[in-house]
């Protein structure tokens, strides 16, 4: 009995985490940048390459603070930041318009500001990671450090964010 209470509060605690995240990320974003999920997401990123469908042609943009990024981002990702994100620069590494366009951050509201200027300067499929590179970590995805090696460590911005990883090692500075 004492087992099946249990995973009822675990169950429990575990879907009232996932409502709080979206409720937090709906006080501070205004959802005009479709969200993809981590599942998702993971799906696109193993899909084979297809070069006559022109399939997987998918930018993952970190809007991260570099010294963020150098902690822990996912693998391929571009490095953009935000407080001194650069739309200039950033759009002259992304050719084609029409790419699958990722942008995420520590949980998804600093990735909606920067997805909504590429949706601006005329980027088609731009999309928000729910959860960012936090759930993207609590998921058990592979994160790399700025030597491409697989960390479990994930920088979580302040303390007040932290309490959204729930996997990996935790780094403050």
């Amino acid at each position: 009995m004492k087992k099946l209470i249990y995973i009822v509060v675990l169950l429990f605690s575990i879907s009232l985490s996932g409502q709080s995240l979206k409720k937090l990320l709906k006080k501070y974003n205004t959802e005009s940048v479709a969200y993809i999920s981590i599942d998702n997401l993971s799906k696109l990123i193993k899909r084979p390459f297809d070069s006559a469908q022109g399939d997987n042609n998918i930018v993952l943009l970190d809007s991260r603070e570099l010294k963020e990024y150098k902690v822990s981002h996912l693998k391929n990702a571009i490095h953009v930041g935000y407080d001194k994100f650069n739309l200039k620069e950033t759009t002259s590494k992304l050719a084609d318009k029409n790419a699958t366009i990722v942008v995420y951050c520590s949980i998804g509201i600093r990735s909606e500001d920067i997805a909504e200027k590429l949706q601006k300067a005329g980027y088609k499929n731009v999309f928000n990671l729910f959860g960012g590179i936090f759930e993207w970590k609590n998921k058990q995805n592979i994160v790399v450090d700025s030597l491409n090696n697989s960390t479990e460590k994930t920088h979580t911005f302040n303390k007040e964010w932290s309490k959204w990883l729930k996997k990996g090692v935790k780094v403050y500075k």
